[in-house]
């Protein structure tokens, strides 16, 4: 897939993923537009961008609103046409026992994770399919960002495995109906491990309504446990863009950071089709369960 000339659109682009598509988009000379919900470092950014050549439409959305999305397609068709890679990347995360999570927790980030990707579908991939019957050498990818935790289930992330598992199930549904309209509008789901990103401070963007309560024992332990595996990765987003930009011009369906996480999808694969209960996710890190054990049920 040419990149040069072409138009990719990034929510969550002022930070982690997002920001590193954003620059690996403007050293390929992309026209980009850029989206996140922080004004001060989707400024950064653009400001980043734009010193270093690159043409760059950036707006404030809030990809939760589905209008505030509708405004981002119709602005960015209007100042570059056609989007040609958009990538539904905006995400937020939450910890804790699945029912400590407060009925404010599952709004925001079910907002966030989930209905932002169907937002970014239902508002762009109609123009997409509109420009490839249009033009014959048009072609479009969507790269909706899940995670390991759409394909598995670790515990202390409930809210969180929840939105990613809606996305990895939407982003397969949508490969299946583009597949029965169109050769020229691909798709892909990024499921990445843990990566040095910005998600773990992710309540610094939660809007007033949202406000969280006062953390629970679980939840701080889920923070600590996160914060640990996300500040020792060794795989950084720049990374996983670069992979993600090759999945793209491969057309490759599933893009992971870690393919030795894999072992742990198939160990689930094989426990559903046996019909037995579900196996510790953290069997491959000795140790790990009953620290967390401790943790929760200790003084």
């Amino acid at each position: 897939m040419e990149m040069r000339g072409r138009t990719a659109v990034i929510t969550g682009a002022g930070s982690g993923f997002g920001l590193e598509f954003a620059r690996l988009g403007a050293r390929e000379g992309m026209k980009l537009v850029l989206a996140d919900v922080q004004a001060d470092a989707l400024e950064a950014v653009r400001h980043e961008l734009e010193s270093a050549g690159a043409q760059v439409l950036a707006q404030v959305v809030d990809v939760a609103d589905g209008a505030q999305v509708d405004a981002l397609a119709e602005a960015a068709q209007s100042r570059f046409g056609p989007a040609h890679l958009l990538f539904n990347n905006a995400g937020v995360g939450t910890g804790g026992l699945v029912w400590e999570n407060t009925e404010a927790d599952w709004k925001w980030t079910l907002g966030v994770n989930l209905w932002g990707v169907i937002h970014g579908v239902r508002a762009f991939v109609p123009r997409m399919l509109e420009a490839a019957g249009a033009d014959a050498a048009y072609q479009a990818h969507v790269v909706n960002t899940a995670s390991m935790a759409g394909l598995l289930n670790p515990p202390l992330s409930g809210v969180y495995n929840v939105t990613k598992h809606a996305v990895v199930s939407l982003t397969e549904t949508l490969h299946h109906d583009l597949a029965l309209v169109t050769d020229r509008v691909h798709c892909s789901v990024l499921c990445p491990y843990y990566v040095p990103t910005g998600i773990g401070r992710s309540g610094r963007n939660r809007p007033a309504e949202a406000a969280a309560a006062d953390a629970t024992r679980s939840q701080r332990v889920a923070e600590a446990m996160v914060e640990k595996a996300v500040d020792s990765g060794r795989v950084s987003a720049a990374d996983v863009a670069r992979v993600t930009f090759e999945a793209i011009g491969e057309k490759r369906f599933y893009i992971v950071s870690h393919p030795q996480a894999l072992g742990g999808v198939r160990a689930r694969g094989e426990d559903i089709a046996a019909l037995r209960e579900p196996a510790d996710p953290f069997a491959a890190r000795p140790g790990m369960r009953e620290s967390l054990i401790e943790a929760l049920r200790g003084p």
